[in-house]
């Protein structure tokens, strides 16, 4: 199963059309739709499992396990990106924090695999 059937498949199980997932995720349909061809970016990626509740490893195939895995660390990103509610002034909404949640996630597992 290829990851744009395994976002499919989860969508449909939680009765969300792609269109929600994407913007729930804050990107745009297109970038799910052109993962038929090209790599997603780890942030784009994550962001879409964040949405769908599945590990990104599931949606790459590499599991069939779908829950993400919870270590402490993401309760605490989880638990500081949810009081941040606005930005320069401008609220923030729950798709960019989605996104900001993958993008420290990613930024973080970068650093990992670097010590």
């Amino acid at each position: 199963m290829t990851t744009i059937e395994r976002i499919k498949k989860i969508s449909k199980e939680r009765g969300w059309s792609l269109q929600k997932v994407a913007e729930k995720a804050g990107i745009g349909i297109n970038s799910i739709y052109r993962w038929n061809t090209k790599t997603p970016s780890t942030a784009s990626l994550q962001a879409v499992a964040d949405v769908l509740d599945v590990s990104v490893d599931y949606l790459l195939g590499k599991t069939e396990k779908e829950e993400p895995v919870n270590d402490t660390r993401d309760m605490e990103v989880e638990e500081a990106l949810n009081s941040v509610r606005m930005y320069q002034g401008k609220p923030i909404s729950d798709a960019q924090r989605e996104t900001m949640k993958g993008i420290i996630r990613a930024y973080l597992d970068a650093q990992d695999k670097n010590e």
